[in-house]
């Protein structure tokens, strides 16, 4: 059957029909203003169930495609797909961000091995993207299969309330969009659709346009809050005020990985949250993926490291915290971005090294003057160094906890560490942000030439 429409009126009204598609993009755009893409193109006498766009953002370059669910479920169709590639194509010839809208009940299963063929070309397109220009994704309805391989390829992934990112159904999930958060698919979850394309332009303003571009720098202000104890405050005492957006907050409760901007500069915040247990799998994963797609787009990584180590009971082990922890020192290992890292408070073994190791891991390495730095957790430190202080001791654990403060004081200490050559400096809570801005300024020219190779080969 040829794919025709009687008129030109009847193809208006069929374009009309994708309206709610269309809302979507106007959140996105300065102004609400877009340019459409093909509007007129039809799938078996129907619209294409997709409408793409280019447009400004803050006056930057930007494409754009929004599902549209009204026609036919927004299924995917041979001319959607044709319609989506182009997005792709064009985002590639010109070095422009792109943002998908994802909406859609799946595939159109009259046009099925097509359909099949079309996802297959997609998610070619837009893993040779993936790392030349930012990709964002924004779960605004149902998302699932195939589609939902195709939005996690993106960089980031925002999931509207309510919305659906699965692989298959399944009655044991309530809530799709929070579990999506919980377990690191999508970066956050937005109240409704409206806000999840607000924060997607966020996201893309924080970014440079491509993997050539410059980061993008704003006026800023002094932040103004004190640098607590936690990962969240001490990043924001650290960074531009007001700048900071936080990504996979759901994920990992033992580390905070955030965009935001130093001296008016777009740079990654890592920061780890003191807790008695460490980093889990959960925390090993989000960081690396987070640093991986900051080193994309050469945006400076700051850490700040405050943490036992890595989490090591049997949960831990079971999700497997030895490959998790493997991944986020090689995620480091890899980046050739600026990476500038502080020890805020604890700094123990694996960790350190993993966040912190001075020139494998980090251009500088900075601490707070109480930080310890040590190869192992200082009560353990006690039992293989000083055993024999603990001899014949009435109150054997008040005696180890003693050994241990005199062993954080003197050879655990951010002296002792600057001593050995592990930091380039040591600096007060209040001078760290001119600390950091300094070395981030000197480092901005960093060039690295690796190894000829086709791509590392460690456990994603």
């Amino acid at each position: 059957m040829s794919e025709s429409v009687s008129t030109l009126e009847e193809l208006k009204a069929g374009s009309a029909a994708a309206a709610a598609a269309r809302e979507r993009l106007t959140y996105l755009f300065d102004e609400g203003d877009f340019t459409e893409l093909d509007p007129y193109a039809v799938s078996g006498g129907e619209m294409s169930g997709v409408v793409t766009a280019y447009g400004y953002v803050e006056g930057d370059p930007v494409y754009a495609f929004s599902q549209d669910v009204s026609c036919r479920g927004g299924a995917m169709t041979r001319v959607q797909a044709d319609k989506i590639a182009k997005v792709y194509d064009l985002a590639a010839k010109t070095g422009a961000p792109v943002v998908g809208i994802y909406d859609s009940l799946g595939a159109d299963l009259n046009d099925g091995f097509a359909a099949m063929a079309a996802y297959g070309e997609l998610l070619m397109k837009a893993s040779n993207l993936s790392g030349v220009v930012p990709q964002i994704a924004v779960v605004a309805g149902v998302c699932a299969g195939a589609s939902a391989m195709l939005a996690e390829t993106a960089d980031l992934t925002i999931a509207a309330k309510d919305s659906q990112l699965y692989v298959a159904v399944n009655s044991d999930v309530d809530d799709l969009a929070a579990n999506a958060a919980e377990n690191g698919a999508v970066c956050m979850c937005a109240e409704d659709v409206k806000s999840a394309v607000a924060a997607a332009r966020e996201l893309v303003i924080k970014l440079p346009q491509n993997n050539l571009s410059p980061a993008p720098v704003y006026t800023f202000e002094e932040p103004q809050g004190a640098f607590g104890s936690d990962a969240k405050s001490q990043a924001e005492a650290v960074c531009d005020a007001d700048s900071l957006t936080e990504l996979y907050a759901c994920c990992g409760s033992a580390s905070y990985t955030a965009l935001g901007s130093l001296g008016g500069s777009t740079v990654g915040v890592v920061a780890t949250n003191k807790t008695d247990s460490g980093l889990t799998a959960d925390d090993c994963s989000k960081i690396a993926r987070f640093v991986r797609m900051c080193d994309a787009f050469a945006l400076p990584v700051i850490t700040l490291v405050d943490t036992v180590g890595f989490a090591a009971d049997s949960a831990a082990e079971k999700a497997g915290m030895v490959k998790n922890m493997t991944k986020l020192a090689q995620a480091y290992a890899e980046a050739t971005t600026v990476k500038l890292a502080a020890v805020t408070g604890k700094a123990y073994g694996p960790a350190y090294i993993a966040l912190a190791g001075k020139s494998a891991n980090a251009d500088m390495v900075f601490a707070l003057p109480d930080a310890v730095i040590s190869p192992l957790a200082p009560l353990t430190a006690v039992e293989f160094l000083w055993h024999d202080k603990l001899k014949g001791t009435a109150d054997l654990k008040a005696e180890r906890e003693k050994l241990a403060g005199e062993y954080c004081r003197t050879q655990a200490s951010a002296a002792a560490a600057a001593a050995a050559n592990c930091l380039d400096g040591i600096a007060n809570a209040a001078q760290l942000r001119k600390v950091l801005i300094g070395a981030a300024e000197i480092m901005s020219g960093k060039r690295v030439s690796g190894l000829p190779k086709k791509h590392s080969n460690f456990q994603l």
